[in-house]
């Protein structure tokens, strides 16, 4: 008889964090009875008239690509489910190898595009008469491999046309730009609430809002409220540290340049309220910022630098130049 065992699926998460949270309303009601819910009551008067206190709960990650299991338990195949609005790039391999092949071998690559995707392989016994004993680990990075990436297109600032703020850290910027994901990355200082418009035309991939602290502890730095928006050469925008709940966006969603996205808040690993903004690419599974240019409001690329005042631009003074 053949004896099949496999150990649990090891998911390795890479650069971009996906999470859900919730609210918890406690109230009283009239008879002076105390309640419990994650359901707001039916209206902010109400609330008032029932004493409602709210607090918002930790947030907790939320999966979004899997590997599953499919075909006959002697003859198993594989494939992997992205829950996002745009491809992945994924790489399986063996934690554990005991009497199996795989075909094709592993580790392999394997891009995917939202979805289920085809089977990508299949597992069987090398000597059908001995057990076999298999284990499985994936990881996976947000994008499309873009190995030789090279920018053609300048970016709006990401604000109201003819706001201005002033950009506190730019490309290498010492405090919190020294590695590869944020190294060409801007921070613009912006009360919180201001309004944060998309930099280029692209499709949602994430759009994080229910984090809701924020400081300089590094324990924050997976915690800014986040946007990412697909471009259609395979680079990706991130607008982070935004304001708790105010995402005007959801993933899967095509936006255009110059829509209002969100709003700047102060979440996240952050010494006051500000815009974080950079372009990331998937280079050979790693995410990384790569360096771009805004469009100021004589129509020319300008590359961003500290301390310099960044004013907004309609998306009609530079026409195409952003799509």
């Amino acid at each position: 008889m053949i004896r099949i065992s496999l150990s649990i699926f090891i998911l390795l998460l890479l650069c971009s964090f996906n999470a859900a949270g919730k609210k918890l309303y406690k109230f009283q009601d009239e008879q002076g009875i105390w309640h419990y819910t994650d359901k707001p009551t039916a209206s902010e008067q109400k609330q008032t008239e029932l004493k409602v206190e709210v607090r918002q709960l930790k947030v907790a990650p939320k999966q979004m690509v899997w590997l599953l299991q499919s075909g006959e338990e002697r003859h198993p195949q594989y494939y992997i489910r992205n829950d996002y609005a745009g491809p992945v790039e994924v790489e399986i391999d063996f934690t554990e190898q005991d009497n199996v092949q795989a075909t094709p071998d592993l580790p392999r690559l394997f891009v995917i595009e939202p979805g289920a995707s085809d089977t990508l392989f299949k597992i069987d016994g090398i000597d059908e008469h001995k057990s076999w004993r298999l284990g499985l680990k994936y990881r996976y990075i947000i994008g499309r491999p873009l190995t030789h990436y090279s920018s053609t297109s300048s970016y709006l600032p990401p604000m109201a046309p003819n706001a201005s703020f002033q950009i506190s850290q730019a490309f290498g910027g010492s405090f919190s730009h020294t590695d590869e994901q944020n190294k060409y990355a801007v921070d613009i200082v912006m009360p919180i609430g201001t309004p944060v418009h998309a930099a280029r035309s692209g499709i949602v991939l994430e759009a994080e809002d229910d984090f809701y602290k924020g400081g300089t502890n590094k324990a924050y730095s997976s915690e800014a409220n986040n946007i990412r928006i697909l471009h259609d050469d395979g680079s990706m925008a991130i607008y982070a540290h935004l304001e708790l709940e105010k995402a005007q966006v959801y993933p899967g969603l095509a936006v255009t340049a110059g829509q209002l996205i969100g709003y700047s808040g102060n979440t996240g690993f952050t010494s006051g309220p500000h815009l974080h903004f950079a372009v990331q690419i998937n280079r050979g599974m790693r995410l990384v910022s790569v360096p771009f240019t805004f469009i100021n409001q004589a129509g020319q690329a300008e590359e961003p630098t500290a301390n310099a005042w960044l004013k907004g631009v309609a998306p009609s003074q530079v026409g195409s130049a952003v799509e």
